[in-house]
């Protein structure tokens, strides 16, 4: 192997005008520049490497970075007392209380799921589970907001049962219960569906481990699985550039992950936290070796030299360019005592997990990486790290936008009388994003370990942190592309409203926020702007929610060709619950209920699922935001579930009123009768408006009866509308009964909206 041909340093600084592949590895030609100026001379093609993958669009947020300052300029100091880590590590960690801890991170691996859908969707999960690790705590749940192209186009087929399988057999083997998500489709994602995964982890609060590399002297240890020639140039080249009209064809390899030696690898861990033996630590995702070498040193109070021949291989004709690239999976970096390497082993041994020492921290500035004696890597680690390109890019408001907005959905045709409000609620109930999603949710384990309390078809997921206490948190994540759209800014208002009042229906208190923020390209204009509207958005409704963004991830290039995906800003909410087994669930399992409404209704239909479905609409303005209102319902709802006052709460957005009600009944296949009349007289709407708009703000909630004043007292003393809508019907499978307008069987709703899913893909 000594044999092999290198590019030194000594040979890069005696050959200064070698000619190098640096547009081939995605860099510009003022980036190139740049790295010959921080080195003082060409960088060897060891160095070309780690710069081009770690000053990657995916990795180095280079035409993101400028906007997403905001986020920590309007964390207020309020906001940060619940925070014990926040932006910049692995994953936020956030104080839930009686010395524990949660930590959560949402990500994107779009584009290596659209090329191979299964490995691509199952490493995003391997890949978010071990920057959950790498923050020392034990992984509870996961979650998987995806969106896909047409229902029924042929590439649909292609890629969502392979995203699907790759989701469930990852999770599923690791041990780790799916509790939530989304599934969406729209064409816009015909090319680029989204892929994005969310997981949650607990430990003690004083358990919390970092990435950085400190103390001279200390070892580097790479330990897992061994390193591949999959995954070179994967997600970090293949998220920083568009696809072409041909498709994915011709694209860097995507990761191949195993999630049973990522099991053994969590276990072992865990076990090497509980020892102290572990001073630093880092997982391997994108950019493998290049980011966990440079990301440990820059974080360090020193430097590092790594001896790269000692990396174990599974392919024995690897490069030390492929080898600093690869970004084969089930990986982790530690950085250990020279006294704590013995024990270290011992644990690693123990699981037979594969642990090799590549070289140690050093008291001088550079990150050095030999392969075997000769020096291929002399760089400053902030400069590949930290340091690297960030882009002012060019804003603009898309022209299409006012034609957008002014064609709104008065311009459509509205049902008729009650027959016409029935066929619409059919229809939404049978569409791919209103229909039943257990043909994707059943390939999911929701409740191994025994800790969830709250899954999918709820609102958000629950999941218990304390056994003993039963402490736990709420998860949601939601974004409706079509509202940012219309107004990105908006729109990711509306997305953390959503999410925020999703955790707040379990009667949890919403407590802090994760993102995945998908957009087209940067290199667009009307993208920036689209992009800079929705982060300011997100960061101004968090501050005035007083929920701190712990952190996220941006994915660009969403586009094929001139084509761009709607904006799609996902936010994830978490919030805190004192005991998970007193948590509300979105649907009635119980006759005699009294049916309350929260918050007003007004004609809002322009981007909602009403205006999609029926008449494939999309234009006008989304429905306001009132954070606000938000705020107050949350705090409603959160008084009301700990006095014991709600039976269940569900929100109302994709289909309004129509669809939660019909969703309530389908849960336990128990009726209810609702009177439109109140709605009309107070909010001064009429039927449609009121069983289909997706005003903000809003909860249906059911109340025993016994405990109905006691709610409405509870209502008015914090401020908030409420409004008796009905009561839930008899045991078995009743009707909706919407008084004087229509009645349609629970059978009738669950023809419509079951199987639809299915039977598209077996057309």
């Amino acid at each position: 192997m000594t044999a092999v041909h290198v590019d030194t340093v000594a040979a890069a600084s005696g050959d200064p005008d070698r000619e190098q592949p640096w547009a081939e590895l995605g860099l510009r030609a003022d980036e190139y520049a740049r790295i010959r100026e921080i080195l003082g001379r060409r960088p060897t093609s060891s160095e070309l490497a780690m710069y081009s993958v770690m000053w990657s669009e995916h990795c180095s947020y280079k035409s993101s970075k400028v906007h997403l300052r905001q986020f920590g300029e309007k964390t207020t100091d309020q906001m940060r007392e619940q925070l014990l880590v926040g932006i910049g590590e692995n994953a936020g960690v956030v104080d839930i209380g009686e010395g524990w801890a949660v930590t959560f991170k949402i990500e994107s691996h779009n584009h290596p799921s659209y090329v191979e859908p299964y490995q691509g969707a199952a490493t995003g999960v391997g890949g978010i589970v071990r920057d959950i690790m790498s923050m020392g705590a034990r992984p509870l749940a996961v979650m998987d907001p995806l969106r896909f192209g047409a229902l029924d186009h042929p590439d649909t087929a292609r890629v969502l049962p392979g995203v699907v399988a790759g989701i469930g057999g990852y999770g599923n083997c690791l041990g780790l219960p799916n509790i939530g998500g989304e599934v969406v489709f729209d064409s816009c994602y015909q090319g680029n569906p989204l892929v994005n995964a969310l997981c949650v982890g607990a430990l003690r609060a004083e358990d919390i481990h970092l990435a950085k590399a400190s103390g001279t002297g200390n070892k580097v240890v790479l330990f897992g699985a061994r390193t591949g020639g999959d995954g070179i140039g994967g997600v970090s080249v293949l998220a920083s550039e568009t696809f072409e009209d041909a498709g994915p064809s011709k694209r860097p390899s995507v990761q191949v992950g195993d999630p049973f030696a990522e099991k053994v690898l969590i276990e072992c861990s865990l076990e090497l936290y509980a020892a102290g033996v572990v001073d630093g630590i880092q997982d391997l995702g994108g950019a493998g070796l290049s980011c966990a070498t440079s990301e440990l040193a820059s974080n360090g109070d020193g430097g590092m030299r790594v001896q790269l021949d000692r990396v174990p291989l599974r392919d024995s004709s690897l490069t030390p360019e492929e080898i600093l690239m690869s970004e084969s999976q089930e990986r982790m970096m530690a950085i250990v005592r020279p006294e704590h390497l013995e024990g270290f082993l011992a644990i690693t041994d123990r699981w037979e997990v594969e642990a090799t020492v590549l070289g140690e921290v050093t008291d001088g500035d550079h990150l050095q990486v030999y392969w075997h004696d000769d020096l291929v890597v002399d760089v400053p680690p902030r400069s590949v790290a930290h340091d690297g390109p960030v882009y002012e890019r060019p804003l603009a408001r898309p022209g299409y936008l006012d034609e957008l907005q002014a064609h709104n959905t008065r311009v459509l045709p509205r049902p008729v009388g009650g027959p016409g409000l029935r066929e619409d609620l059919l229809a939404l109930l049978g569409s791919p994003d209103g229909c039943d999603l257990s043909w994707v949710t059943q390939q999911y384990d929701r409740y191994v370990r025994g800790n969830t309390a709250r899954a999918m078809p709820d609102d958000a997921g629950v999941v218990r942190v304390d056994e003993e206490t039963g402490r736990g948190v709420a998860l949601a994540t939601d974004c409706n592309g079509r509202f940012a759209k219309l107004d990105p800014y908006a729109g990711a208002q509306l997305a953390l409203a959503e999410a925020y009042r999703n955790v707040a229906t379990t009667g949890a208190r919403p407590l802090a926020v994760s993102d995945c923020l998908n957009f087209g390209s940067p290199e667009d204009p009307g993208v920036m702007w689209q992009f800079a509207q929705a982060v300011t958005g997100l960061a101004d409704g968090c501050q005035q929610l007083g929920v701190p963004v712990t952190g996220g991830n941006v994915s660009f290039y969403n586009q094929t060709g001139d084509t761009a995906i709607h904006p799609t800003p996902v936010v994830a909410v978490l919030g805190v619950v004192d005991d998970v087994a007193d948590t509300n669930g979105s649907g009635w399992s119980l006759p005699g209920q009294s049916l309350y409404l929260l918050g007003r209704t007004r004609e809002e239909l322009d981007g909602s699922a009403w205006a999609h479905v029926v008449h494939a609409h999309l234009g006008g303005r989304p429905p306001r935001v009132d954070l606000a209102a938000e705020e107050r319902l949350a705090g409603t709802l959160l008084a009301a579930s700990r006095a014991g006052l709600v039976h269940s709460a569900h929100d109302l957005s994709a289909g309004g009123l129509a669809v939660a009600l019909a969703e309530g009944v389908l849960r336990h296949d128990i009726g209810a009768t609702v009177s439109l009349a109140g709605l009309r007289e107070r909010d001064g709407v009429d039927d449609f408006a009121a069983l289909f708009s997706e005003s903000t703000a809003r909860v249906l909630v059911a109340v025993p009866p016994e405990h109905a004043e006691a709610f409405e007292e509870l209502c008015a003393a914090e401020g908030q509308e409420v409004l008796a809508l009905g009561t839930t019907g008899s045991e078995g499978p009743e009707s909706l009964v919407v008084e004087g307008a229509f009645q349609v069987s629970a059978a009738e709703l669950r023809t419509a909206h079951s199987g639809v899913i299915e039977a598209a893909l077996a057309s």
